[in-house]
């Protein structure tokens, strides 16, 4: 990727999680956050709708509540963070049932890559992100710009 292909987008050390669970693993999503409040306690935190409810009566952490996903909280999410506003994701689906809403789930997933956050969707994932050095610094996120590539590529091909 060249360097005039892509922005940077800079996380502060405090960052913003956004936490979501299918049903079926709403429980262990919230033991996840359970075992790990002191740590997310140092970050913003949001959810969607039944998850982010539980987190805050269950845990006692601060947690913003977007709708649940089936009724618009994934795209509420996928949204942020297009628009910069959340930095991470744990995602902790059910690979196992069919969603309503999976086009909506794919979306958000989709969206994660396409602007560059780390993305957990099971407790290994989640556990090494959470560990890693740099959650507690400072990260330049590197996010493809598709119009300044488009537009690269096509000033290559005028010259041929």
């Amino acid at each position: 990727m060249r360097k005039e292909d892509y922005t940077t987008i800079k996380m502060k050390k405090q960052k913003r999680i956004a936490l979501v669970a299918h049903d079926n693993r709403k429980k262990d999503l919230i033991n996840w956050v359970k075992e790990n409040k002191d740590k997310l306690g140092e970050h913003f935190l949001c959810g969607t709708g039944t998850t982010a409810t539980l987190i805050w009566e269950i845990v006692k952490l601060p947690v913003h509540a977007y709708k649940s996903g089936p009724l618009g909280g994934d795209q509420q999410i996928g949204a942020r963070i297009a628009e910069g506003d959340i930095d991470f994701l744990v995602f902790f689906w059910d690979p196992l049932e069919a969603q309503p809403h999976d086009p909506d789930v794919k979306a958000l997933l989709r969206i994660a890559v396409l602007y560059d956050i780390p993305v957990a969707n099971n407790q290994s994932t989640a556990d090494f992100l959470l560990t890693s050095p740099l959650m507690d610094e400072e990260y330049e996120r590197k996010v493809i710009s598709f119009s300044k590539r488009m537009n690269r590529i096509a000033g290559e091909f005028n010259k041929e």
